[in-house]
């Protein structure tokens, strides 16, 4: 079987970058692409072409353009013709850089801008590159004797529990938490069209903990002790539910340690 294909959009830094490296050290001998708005821009992700310059492609990337989605997805299909794994990982909390805390605090603008960038930016993302998923050859996740239920490829959405409608309990972060729901709900429709075609691509949306990022950083003081994660504690969890993966468990939300999420 030739080297599994991974594509990670939003690799510049945080979990995406992670992402990169964790496939890069534990998928031997697997090639990385990792898209970013601004790869001259993103020194770490550089740093890891020039260690694995036969593994590792970097192509710009703005997930809001969906020209440069298009022109992306010809790109890999014309240097390695399919995918195996894709993971969305860029997300936007707010343009103000903070979640609303009540509705004197919503603005179009900003639902608008959130929903782009976490909601449209991954499915536009899975209209250009499940041509190529549909092409993998199931590198990643466990494959069952039974060929009816083999897949050829993997989309993980990077989601968030606050995205949870049933878990939802406190209220506020208008944008944020509408696109994450939005986002699962793209999930479970594009596990249904996906899980059509033979063989079938999985789609899931992960939930990766409380990180230790710019993003979390202001509400670090509300994280129980124990759960603030580093990107590759997070990334090690995530990563383990996708080799896990099968048909049966696409179309769901999984949290970081592996139970599933309520809608």
């Amino acid at each position: 079987m030739a080297a599994p294909v991974a594509l990670v959009q939003g690799a510049s830094r945080g979990l995406g970058l992670q992402f990169c490296k964790h496939i890069l050290k534990n998928k031997l001998p697997a090639s990385v692409i990792a898209t970013c708005r601004n790869p001259e821009g993103a020194a770490e992700l550089q740093g890891l072409v020039g260690q694995h310059p036969d593994r590792m492609t970097v192509l710009q990337l703005d997930v809001n353009r969906e020209e440069e989605i298009r022109e992306a997805a010809e790109r890999v299909k014309e240097r390695f013709g399919r995918l195996d794994l894709m993971v969305n990982s860029s997300a936007l909390l707010h343009p103000s850089g903070k979640g609303e805390t009540s509705l004197r605090d919503v603005s179009a603008h900003g639902i608008i801008a959130t929903l782009t960038t976490n909601t449209m930016g991954p499915l536009v993302m899975a209209k250009y590159f499940a041509p190529l998923l549909q092409k993998g050859n199931g590198g990643f996740g466990r494959q069952p004797i039974d060929k009816a239920k083999q897949h050829s490829g993997i989309i993980v959405n990077i989601t968030a529990k606050v995205g949870s409608i049933g878990d939802n309990g406190l209220g506020g972060w208008y944008s944020y938490r509408m696109s994450k729901a939005a986002l699962n709900m793209a999930t479970k429709n594009l596990s249904i069209e996906l899980g059509r075609s033979r063989p079938k691509v999985l789609c899931v949306s992960l939930h990766p903990g409380t990180l230790d990022s710019d993003l979390s950083r202001p509400y670090h003081r509300n994280v129980p002790e124990g759960k603030l994660f580093s990107t590759e504690r997070s990334v090690g969890y995530l990563m383990g539910i996708v080799e896990a993966l099968d048909v049966e468990k696409t179309g769901k939300a999984y949290s970081w340690d592996g139970t599933q999420l309520p809608w």
